[in-house]
């Protein structure tokens, strides 16, 4: 069930904007309501955002995308 709904929401979410935008309204959110405070916001932002930004050098890397661009 969980998995369907993320399925979901990810498909539509796609399309409005990205899940590093997605991950720094939900924190600044969060942030607002002072539920975390700011070395949390700092903290789940950058995790968040640098292992993306690892997954997706990872993925560009396997498909040879990156070895393209050097050329």
């Amino acid at each position: 069930m969980m998995a369907r709904m993320k399925a979901f929401a990810d498909k539509h979410l796609e399309r409005f904007m990205s899940r590093k935008l997605l991950v720094w309204l939900s924190t600044t959110s969060l942030l607002l309501a002072e539920y975390v405070n700011s070395e949390q916001w700092v903290a789940i932002s950058l995790a968040y955002i640098g292992s993306q930004g690892l997954a997706d050098i990872a993925t560009a890397w396997k498909s040879g995308q990156l070895l393209k661009k050097g050329k």
